[in-house]
């Protein structure tokens, strides 16, 4: 094959789940749904939370950079997936492998601290009402957020900076849809992956902490939330923060399992189930599990659509 030749040299072969052209194209298929599904998701909430001035309190305000890191996470991985079967080949350069790996690592760190600081903003509201304004104060959320940010810039130059002391032998085939860190260490010539090793290990446990201080939030959360005495209330609260841990959990657990489970020689349908449990899924749940479930996000969203639509009617009019 020749397409395997060239990636020997100047860059990688992304295989995916099946080497069958039909497959692939069902694959794509499917990913393209779930891309415009999540990104039409995450672009709502983006747009409502920042043109209505009563969405920005701390909770949306973090909702926000969350659905911006979604979207920018489908829009780093499965984008180039859709596209492959579509132009019969898997083919990425050395430069666009070394990129995706940057900004995938980066956001999904970004992603985990601003889910942990999602949940003590939560764990404030509910247990401390009383001190909310000050400790989530908007100097502090913004200090907050802009750690987010950063934390992940660092992740994302560790990974990839140790990535690139990798020498890699052989044929550059990654049986997977996107260039992942697990996928590329097993194209490596020798033991020269221990320096990544060891960004892997010390950020996956910086990933537990964060981890075990949403789960200590969440107790802390649905402590109080079980003394209160409207059912409707413990009812709404749950309803959001169920389903909210099982999709962190998923995230984490996946996440977690490939990075830190050595991958076999031959690919198989597991490895690829679990990088779409950590890659896709999240991204495309949190905007129906946060906030397209919310009553008042959803009344903005009615009242911006309609308003917009009865602005360009009373112009359209005017200038008749």
């Amino acid at each position: 094959m020749i397409m395997k030749n060239i990636t020997t040299v100047s860059g990688f072969l992304l295989m995916g789940l099946s080497d069958n052209h039909d497959l692939q194209i069902l694959h794509a298929l499917l990913f393209l749904v779930t891309y415009l599904f999540g990104s039409a998701g995450n672009f709502i909430i983006i747009t409502i939370t920042t043109l209505d001035p009563q969405l920005h309190s701390p909770m949306y305000y973090f909702l926000k950079h969350l659905s911006i890191l979604d979207f920018s996470s489908l829009s780093v991985t499965v984008p180039h997936y859709i596209d492959s079967p579509l132009a019969r080949s898997g083919y990425i350069s050395y430069g666009q492998c070394m990129l995706q790996v940057f900004f995938f690592t980066a956001l999904a760190w970004s992603e985990t601290a601003i889910l942990t600081v999602m949940s003590y903003d939560r764990y404030v509201a509910i247990c401390l009402p009383l001190h909310y304004e000050v400790i989530m104060s908007p100097r502090k959320c913004t200090w907050a957020v802009a750690a987010v940010w950063l934390s992940g810039s660092i992740s994302g130059t560790l990974y990839t900076t140790s990535i690139l002391s990798i020498r890699f032998c052989g044929e550059r085939i990654i049986h997977q849809f996107f260039c992942d860190v697990p996928q590329l260490l097993k194209l490596s010539c020798s033991n020269d992956y221990f320096v990544i090793m060891g960004v892997v290990n010390f950020l996956s446990a910086m990933a537990f902490v964060c981890f075990i201080g949403i789960i200590i939030s969440y107790v802390h959360i649905f402590s109080t939330v079980l003394r209160m005495p409207s059912a409707e209330s413990r009812s709404k609260v749950f309803s959001t923060c169920l389903p909210h841990l099982f999709v962190v959990s998923v995230f984490l657990s996946t996440g977690a399992f490939a990075y830190l489970n050595p991958t076999s020689d031959s690919p198989t349908a597991l490895e690829f189930l679990f990088s779409i449990f950590y890659t896709v899924l999240p991204p495309t749940l949190n905007p129906v599990i946060y906030s397209l479930r919310s009553k008042i996000l959803k009344s903005v969203a009615r009242k911006l659509l309609f308003s917009t639509k009865f602005t360009g009617w009373n112009h359209l009019t005017h200038c008749l």
